[in-house]
């Protein structure tokens, strides 16, 4: 398909080159020389194969386009190369700015504009043209390689949606099983530490009881105070602390596996950044340690450098090895079973990354990977700064050669005269109206003033430059860049519209004592509408001056009345793209959070499952044993003691054996409290955002059942809404009021839905211009809603 899509264009461009010459001259009886159809044939087909191949070779088949045409504008007539060497060139510039970086792109747009200029020149001179031609084809190209860039970033956002919502649905998959390993290793910890500690103090008492009766006394005080401590660390693993747990990070075990590797007398240095816990920490570990392992089978006692740098846009994991020393004898090259560098690859693979190895210069061997940083942006290998001075000389010898006298194919008498062409002010004032737009998101208001003095200049232009071409097409070009800034305050108008919607729904709940007026719920509408108003009586007024100065024989007010229609009628349609364009993408927003916030909540309702049911053994099971054992010891009761211990113990080793099967999915699954934060932090934290949950001692571990499922899913909501900045969660207790503070998010996180569910609880929930939301429930909920919720 896509070869098909790569031939129609030029064979599309063709067809059009075939009608405008030599078509147009055949309808008319003038039958062009036998020399000059083959001459454009030759040209056609040349400028086809290198547009057909312009995904591959862009720049190649930029080059190529532009070298046949000129070459074959020399024996043709005027307009036997207009299509091919304006549009081909075009869509050659597009692709080159889809396919290549920004600096390619705006370098072979202004080689490219300025060698055909310099060509003209050398061909014909410095005539007194109007030079309208040079202009408007400018200003296709620059709007090729802009709208080639544009193309390029929205698919590279895309690229890094798509990315997202697949480590998202991986994390998905990862958190129960992450969860149930965590409990799995602290219940074992538990059992291993502190009941088969009592169960042997206990044991060891009751056998030395006759010879040294003091030590039932310490075994007892022992077992009261280990099972407390089991209690409490029991209740850990039933609800660990939001905030970072104290369990081994990526990059300890990173550095963990270093220093198992130096043990076996390898020679290894280390370089390694925090890396945040999910599929790029997995993906790192796996691809170090068969790296290591590689060394370690293969180049025994070869000195190795491990480098892990975790950037903004990417993740470099290296793994550098030298020659081993002379004499080294490699006893485990024949245990690999060949698959090791496939597993590398796929690691990287699922990751959403690249991995590549081979020998180095000196003799050693490298493992480079690169994966997705914090952004979740696009990988792109650098540019070195010599290949840009390259570009950069290639370009200017390119933009040069037409100076060059040898090949110069015809010239005309250059005017005497010193008046300035009309071509030279056009291209003035089209270069000033793009510095407009480039300040248009910075100064608005100058900007636009800019634009719209700079539209009242073009006639005067005309007039100094003695322009003798179409009226209406010099005005066609300064409406063109008004209608792009009008677009492009069209999309930023919606977009905040959009943003400001939930806000400006606060106003439906009940407001709070402490809720924050709205300063800027007002849309800028009319503000907007006067500018458009401008607009048009600007480029009117400028297309009018410009038809009546040339002379005309319709009427004044149809002039003014034809003139202002097209020019309200292309304003309004200017403005309509780009609402629709930013309502399709914010609509493409939502889509994104919905899915994304959809697979979070998945990921935790599945993991606070996983821990339910744990748990749940724990409370039947484990706790009711261990309290009997603490009772047992307070009353004095040795042999009871024991017996108790030695059925916590059993019944928590029963725990451990049922925790790695699983349980089937119930179908109602029990909603997530504030317990379930970690949860929701370690599945953020997994998919690249920089999340911190902080909780104080004040907040109780039981809550009311609806303060405590709205708490959460107000944390859910505002946390799983995106954004690029840190979030930070703040839960406190104040005056039996439940006090939730998020900074670093989205104002749009704020919907109708949550606020609604808040006010129903009679709580506030406010938001402030700086992205910081507050919100207040009071922990006495109503009883009609307590008992709905439960």
């Amino acid at each position: 398909m896509k070869r098909t899509d790569d031939r129609l264009v030029p064979v599309l461009l063709i067809c059009v080159q075939a009608v405008v010459w030599p078509g147009v001259p055949l309808v008319s009886g003038a039958v062009p020389p036998a020399s000059a159809l083959l001459a454009a044939a030759l040209v056609a087909a040349v400028a086809g194969v290198a547009l057909s191949l312009r995904r591959t070779r862009p720049v190649v088949a930029l080059v190529v386009v532009a070298a046949a045409c000129a070459l074959g504008a020399g024996p043709l007539p005027a307009g036997a190369m207009a299509v091919l060497g304006t549009a081909g060139a075009a869509v050659a510039v597009f692709t080159v700015a889809t396919e290549r970086d920004a600096f390619t792109a705006v370098l072979c747009v202004v080689a490219l504009a300025a060698w055909q200029l310099l060509q003209g020149i050398s061909l014909h001179g410095l005539s007194d043209r109007d030079g309208i031609d040079l202009v408007l084809t400018a200003v296709l190209y620059a709007a090729a390689c802009g709208t080639g860039l544009f193309v390029r970033r929205a698919r590279r956002t895309r690229q890094a949606s798509d990315l997202l919502l697949k480590r998202a649905e991986s994390e998905r998959h990862r958190l129960p099983a992450v969860e149930r390993r965590r409990m799995e290793r602290e219940l074992h910890d538990i059992s291993a530490h502190h009941l088969t500690a009592v169960v042997v103090t206990v044991g060891a008492a009751l056998g030395l009881r006759d010879r040294r009766p003091e030590l039932a006394d310490e075994a007892l005080e022992f077992a009261v105070e280990t099972g407390r401590e089991v209690t409490r660390a029991l209740g850990a693993v039933r609800a660990p602390a939001p905030s970072r747990v104290e369990v081994p990070s990526p990059e300890e075990r990173l550095r963990d596996l270093v220093a198992g590797f130096r043990r076996l007398d390898q020679r290894v240095d280390c370089e390694i950044d925090p890396l945040p816990d999910g599929a790029v920490a997995e993906a790192a570990y796996g691809i170090v340690r068969e790296a290591l392992t590689n060394v370690a089978r293969y180049a025994p006692g070869a000195r190795t450098r491990v480098l892990c740098r975790y950037g903004d846009t990417r993740t470099d994991i290296a793994v550098t090895s030298t020659a081993p020393p002379v004499g080294a004898v490699a006893h485990g090259a024949g245990l690999g079973g060949g698959r090791g560098q496939g597993f590398l690859r796929s690691r990287a693979r699922e990751a959403g990354g690249t991995v590549h190895s081979g020998p180095t210069a000196e003799g050693g061997w490298e493992v480079r990977a690169v994966l997705p940083g914090r952004t979740v942006t696009t990988v792109e290998p650098s540019t070195p700064r010599s290949y840009r001075v390259a570009q950069s000389v290639a370009a200017a010898g390119l933009v040069l050669q037409p100076l060059l006298p040898v090949l110069v194919i015809r010239a005309e008498d250059t005017s005497s005269g010193a008046q300035v062409s009309a071509g030279v002010f056009f291209a003035l004032l089209v270069a000033g109206q793009a510095v407009a737009l480039l300040w248009l998101r910075r100064a608005p208001r100058s900007a636009y003033g800019m634009l719209l003095g700079l539209a009242l200049l073009w006639p005067v232009a005309m007039a100094v430059g003695n322009y003798s071409g179409p009226a209406l097409l010099p005005g066609a070009l300064s409406l063109l860049a008004t209608c792009a800034a009008l677009a492009m305050a069209s999309a930023r108008t919606a977009s905040a519209r959009v943003g400001r919607g939930a806000t400006a729904r606060r106003g439906s709940a009940p407001a709070g004592p402490d809720q924050e007026p709205a300063t800027d719920a007002r849309p800028p509408g009319r503000a907007f509408a006067t500018t458009v108003l401008l607009a048009v009586l600007v480029h009117a007024t400028a297309a009018t001056t410009a038809v009546v100065s040339r002379g005309t024989e319709v009427p004044l007010w149809a002039v003014v009345a034809g003139v202002t229609a097209g020019v309200t009628l292309t304003a309004t349609a200017a403005h309509r793209a780009g609402t629709l364009r930013a309502r399709r993408r914010q609509a493409g927003h939502r889509a994104h959070d919905a899915r994304l916030a959809a697979w979070t909540e998945e990921a935790v309702r599945d993991a606070w499952t996983e821990r339910r049911r744990i748990a749940d053994g724990l409370e039947t099971a484990v706790f009711a044993r261990t309290a009997d054992m603490v009772t047992e010891a307070e009353a004095g009761r040795l042999d009871a003691t024991a017996t108790r211990a030695r059925e916590a113990l059993a019944a928590m080793r029963a725990l451990l054996d049922a925790v790695p099967q699983g349980g089937t999915a119930p179908e109602l699954r029990p909603q997530p409290t504030l317990q379930a934060l970690d949860l929701l932090a370690h599945h953020l934290r997994a998919t690249g955002r920089d999340i911190e949950i902080r909780m104080t001692d004040r907040v109780p571990r039981r809550l009311p059942t609806a303060v405590d499922l709205a708490a959460y899913h107000a944390a859910e909501t505002l946390l799983a809404a995106g954004g690029d900045e840190p979030a930070l969660l703040e839960l406190d207790v104040a005056t039996d009021t439940l006090m939730l503070t998020a900074t670093g998010v989205p104002r749009a996180a704020v919907s109708e839905w949550l606020t609604t569910r808040v006010a129903t609880l009679g709580g506030t929930l406010t938001a402030d211009p700086q992205g910081t939301v507050h919100l207040r429930l009071p922990l006495a909920a109503a009883p009609d809603e307590e008992e709905k919720h439960r």
